[in-house]
């Protein structure tokens, strides 16, 4: 079994074009739902969602072999909104209060490698740095192949809104903040 090898760091501007194909391949083939600008929205735009904020971040995995980005990661201080969220999230989960995980996304070909809860790791490290956030926030879509487990390894779910009477399949968590 040939063990590979990953770095992961914060994104440059030179990366953006290769973790930009890593999340719209994503949403394309895992999701299912295409580029939806009202979701996807900083998918265009990361340098403006994560890199130039001072409180927000992207974070590639870069495979060693060959330098092509097989992971992403991002945070921002951008609490979730109402709607399409319940009110009482958003009101949990405030914007510069709340620092919010997203585009944790894994190439198939480098998945179950550790290289999710790395990453997520580093945002949490990067989160307890800022010493400004109270809470870590995210939510998922738990009909993505281990997405569920995998962020109930790692948070506690705070609402699950198939458990509402709307269509919505959307699974709020609380991540711990790391000391």
């Amino acid at each position: 079994m040939q063990v590979l090898e990953y770095r992961i760091r914060t994104a440059t501007t030179d990366d953006l074009g290769a973790a930009r194909a890593v999340m719209l391949d994503t949403v394309y083939h895992d999701f299912g739902t295409g580029y939806v600008p009202r979701w996807h929205g900083d998918i265009i735009d990361l340098d403006g969602a994560y890199l130039r904020p001072a409180r927000h971040t992207l974070l590639v995995a870069v495979d060693e072999r060959d330098g092509a980005v097989a992971a992403t990661a991002a945070l921002d201080s951008r609490g979730p909104a109402h709607p399409p969220n319940p009110r009482w999230i958003a009101d949990r989960f405030p914007s510069g209060g709340t620092a919010q995980l997203r585009r944790v996304y894994v190439r198939a070909e480098h998945r179950r490698r550790g290289l999710a809860r790395r990453l997520v790791g580093e945002l949490l490290d990067f989160a307890a740095a800022d010493g400004g956030y109270e809470a870590v926030y995210l939510h998922t879509d738990p009909a993505v192949t281990g997405a569920e487990g995998f962020w109930r390894s790692l948070g506690k779910v705070v609402h699950d809104e198939r458990e509402d009477s709307c269509a919505s399949r959307v699974m709020h968590f609380e991540v711990p903040m790391r000391p």
